[in-house]
């Protein structure tokens, strides 16, 4: 009886906590939308952003949860301007993206990023 007596506020307590929101859903991509507007869209969202290395021509953002990230080409990356995403799906990553700018240069990042899927630390 005693350690129902003290269990009794806790279940109480726990009552009155705050409640946590589900994270926001990733922002899935409009391709319809201009490049400087989707990016501006993309990254109004709660991000983490990778470290900005000076010597790669684009950037990497990731949700809090980490099931989904983007890349934003900056000038001089193949197929700029391009926005791709990585959505964690199951056991599986897939990728998508709006090839704003040259084609073939779009589709070099994709299989890019499609590598990085695979790569192990050795």
């Amino acid at each position: 009886m005693r350690a129902l007596s003290l269990l009794v506020p806790l279940v109480l307590l726990g009552a009155c906590a705050p409640k946590t929101e589900p994270p926001a859903p990733a922002l899935a991509l409009d391709c319809s939308q201009p490049f400087e507007a989707l990016t501006a869209r993309v990254t109004a969202q709660t991000l983490t952003p990778a470290p900005e290395d000076p010597a790669e021509p684009y950037r990497f953002f990731s949700t809090p949860d980490g099931k989904a990230s983007y890349l934003i080409t900056k000038p001089g990356a193949p197929g700029h301007p391009a926005i791709m995403m990585q959505r964690a799906v199951g056991a599986d990553v897939v990728t998508t993206g709006c090839p704003y700018g040259d084609r073939a240069g779009y589709d070099q990042l994709h299989d890019y990023l499609d590598g990085l899927k695979t790569w192990r630390r050795k």
